[in-house]
């Protein structure tokens, strides 16, 4: 794990004082003493009046969640704080991407600052059952951080087990593993803030927005809007991966592309494999409003700069087959629609391609957009189109029978193996 991080605390310190998250010196894994030493004592947030007076200090902070769907995380707080009866909350660890690891990198680094984050959720939306949802290679890890803790904390948390499926972390899969079930999307409504744990409204916030939260908490919102945009405060984690290798860095929200990216490369992959292929001279600032701009968004924290020589077509149809694989295969446009776009997409890849291919794709993928129980879907499709518009040159070589490619290598990380029984999701 230290070697993803070797250079992200010292990647970028602007008027933010960054890293705000990671540890200041790079690779290195607070233990308790560290870090107290670094924040002191965590504060409060129980009680019905406490709560809410923590719940308006984050809707000041203008805090959205790092999970990937960037919702406001005052409004998640205040409707569980709300709902009448036991409630539970849940720190998501569990990225199940495969490109991204920056929440690994968090819970190794800096596993304290996301405990105090998960208490202080907790405390102020009135939740007494925590859990912590995570695969199994950062368990012992924090398991010896909670036994640091003993005695600290009210609340115990519990540590449920992530299998290692790209579905596994969106919320009502998280809920339906805790619960004993699969780790496999169930249709909503009822959201996990109506119903979840234990059938009780549940907080479900992701490891780096607690983490934000613990800084928010001590710091106050005026300290956290010295970073990011006014419509987006506050710092992000960033996996980023050019040909250089992997590492996991913390840079402003707004901050350009051009400030993490300064290899040559034909294209950038934004938001992970549910995100968007942009053209290489494309750099827009790492803000959802700009990125809307280009049909695109922050998701999960994920850039990828292809590098030159690789085939941008051949890299997107090993992700889209390999998301067709990990579909949940409860409803038609995963169980159907994706392994077509993906078998489409595989003869794209390939020399002269039919020519009826690119009809079929489109047409496939505008039946399967919008129309499943999750946003497995809809994401897959984005990913292609965003890949058919960026290496549309690419396209007309392979019609042609050639490909500029140099490299049979492969870039963008793919696990190998796909689901083939229940337990695979458990």
């Amino acid at each position: 794990m230290t070697g993803d991080v070797a250079t992200a605390a010292g990647a970028a310190r602007t008027r933010a004082g960054l890293p705000r998250l990671l540890p200041p010196v790079p690779g290195t894994a607070e233990d308790l003493n560290a870090h107290l030493a670094r924040f002191g004592p965590r504060p409060r947030a129980s009680g019905a009046g406490p709560g809410r007076a923590f719940i308006e200090a984050v809707r000041q902070a203008g805090l959205t969640g790092r999970g990937g769907a960037a919702f406001p995380v005052y409004r998640k707080l205040s409707g569980v704080h709300a709902a009448p009866g036991p409630k539970s909350a849940v720190a998501n660890g569990a990225e199940s991407e495969p490109a991204s690891r920056k929440d690994a990198a968090l819970l190794w680094h800096a596993p304290h600052l996301v405990l105090d984050g998960l208490q202080l959720a907790a405390e102020a939306a009135g939740a007494t059952a925590l859990y912590l949802y995570l695969h199994a290679g950062t368990r012992r890890h924090i398991e010896k951080a909670l036994a640091e803790r003993a005695g600290a904390d009210e609340l115990p948390v519990t540590i449920v087990e992530a299998p290692r499926r790209f579905l596994a972390g969106q919320e009502t899969a998280l809920v339906s593993r805790i619960n004993g079930g699969p780790a496999l999307p169930t249709y909503t409504p009822p959201r996990p803030s109506d119903r979840g744990v234990r059938r009780t409204p549940t907080l479900v916030q992701n490891t780096e927005t607690l983490a934000h939260l613990a800084l928010i908490a001590r710091h106050g919102p005026a300290w956290f809007r010295t970073a990011g945009t006014a419509a987006e405060p506050g710092t992000m984690l960033v996996t980023l991966h050019t040909h250089r290798g992997t590492k996991v860095t913390e840079t402003e929200i707004g901050t350009s592309l051009h400030h993490l990216i300064n290899d040559t490369h034909q294209a950038v992959l934004i938001g992970g494999y549910h995100g968007t292929w942009l053209e290489a001279g494309r750099m827009p600032a790492l803000d959802n409003h700009t990125l809307r701009q280009h049909s695109a968004a922050l998701g999960a924290g994920v850039i990828a700069a292809l590098p030159d020589g690789y085939c941008g077509l051949r890299e997107t149809a090993r992700v889209v087959r390999y998301l067709a694989a990990e579909s949940a295969g409860q409803c038609g446009p995963c169980l159907n629609g994706l392994p077509r776009i993906a078998l489409a997409m595989a003869e794209l890849a390939g020399p002269r391609p039919s020519a009826r291919t690119r009809a079929d794709l489109d047409r496939w993928a505008g039946l399967a957009e919008g129309r499943g129980a999750c946003h497995h879907p809809d994401g897959a499709v984005r990913f292609v189109r965003s890949a058919l518009t960026t290496f549309a040159a690419e396209l007309g070589e392979h019609a042609s029978g050639r490909c500029t490619a140099t490299t049979r290598d492969s870039f963008l990380p793919v696990p190998n193996g796909a689901p083939t029984e229940e337990s695979d999701w458990r």
